[in-house]
């Protein structure tokens, strides 16, 4: 398996629960729920699927006749109740809420609106931007038209498409021409347009795109990311990097978010929005390679990272996650 491969593929650390029965866990919840034993709702919540909680959570409302997110809502606060909301939430609902609120208030999160297009499969967006709509009443592309300007923008709406080629194919001969023509475009021709980096990286699949910084390197004597660096700037210059590094190895894309997340726990403030976000959706994707990857890179378990600056029953639930069941 080539490392490319690898790369796209990942092996999670929650799956589903051969114990899980949601009738009996409807019952304990509602139980914990109501004693405020934080310890047991982390166990019957971060121990079973994304798939599970649905069902969970359906079986509540047909026993309780409440709604589990709203029972928990008025039980729990802060962080805690941040995560285990997330967790209840089905994955294309929880990526337009995060889309959507990384482009609400003031200013925008352009790295997290990033971070979902890129490392989203073409079905998860499509699921994404439907869901979007029926929230907040508009297409999720007239948000980012709304609130982005220039190349950074059109990458944001190449990505929205969902149009990537997603096949296992690669050609070594138009990668190499592809490579050529980028060159040509970025430190040949005076003054550079964003329409060949934004076409190559917003639609070629991964293996391809391999092929294809594998040989600007050849052509060029230097890395893709210098070129970006040296002709981009800003937004745009951020966003082409992100896809570069995802598609290098988006497992350690995915550790340097989280270690970002933690490093500024000693900070003005905490980043817990992208911690419960990348360790909610990535729990049951590749969340072992991102944690090899973080121990890698950083010298230091990831439970570690979290133990050191998390706290109580925040801290508990997300080491649930990232341990696995």
């Amino acid at each position: 398996m080539s490392n490319a491969t690898k790369n796209i593929l990942g092996t999670p650390t929650i799956v589903d629960n051969v114990s899980f029965d949601p009738k009996v866990s409807a019952n304990f919840l509602h139980k914990a729920i109501e004693e405020k034993r934080k310890d047991e709702i982390i166990h019957l919540l971060c121990t079973i699927s994304n798939q599970q909680r649905q069902e969970l959570a359906l079986e509540f409302k047909q026993l309780f006749g409440e709604d589990l997110s709203a029972k928990l809502k008025k039980a729990l606060s802060g962080d805690f109740e941040e995560l285990i909301l997330a967790l209840l939430e089905p994955p294309a609902v929880y990526d337009a809420q995060q889309m959507h609120r990384a482009m609400s208030g003031l200013g925008t999160r352009e790295s997290v609106l990033i971070e979902i297009l890129v490392t989203h499969s073409n079905r998860q967006i499509d699921e994404m931007k439907r869901v979007y709509e029926q929230l907040y009443g508009h297409p999720l592309e007239k948000d980012i038209v709304g609130d982005t300007s220039g190349a950074f923008q059109r990458l944001l709406v190449s990505l929205c498409n969902d149009s990537r080629d997603e096949s296992w194919s690669s050609d070594p001969i138009r990668a190499n021409m592809t490579a050529r023509a980028l060159f040509k475009e970025s430190e040949v021709e005076s003054g550079v347009n964003d329409v060949l980096f934004n076409q190559v990286l917003a639609n070629e699949n991964f293996i391809q795109l391999h092929l294809i910084f594998e040989e600007y390197q050849k052509v060029s004597g230097h890395p893709i990311e210098q070129a970006i660096q040296q002709q981009f700037s800003g937004d745009t210059r951020d966003g082409y990097l992100a896809v570069v590094e995802c598609v290098r190895n988006r497992h350690a894309f995915f550790a340097k978010v989280l270690q970002n997340s933690t490093k500024s726990f000693l900070g003005i403030g905490r980043r817990d929005s992208d911690l419960i976000r990348l360790i909610v959706t990535r729990a049951e994707c590749d969340m072992v390679e991102i944690k090899e990857q973080f121990m890698q890179m950083f010298n230091t378990p990831l439970e570690k990272a979290i133990e050191s600056n998390c706290s109580g029953p925040y801290k508990d639930g997300l080491l649930t996650l990232v341990k696995g069941n």
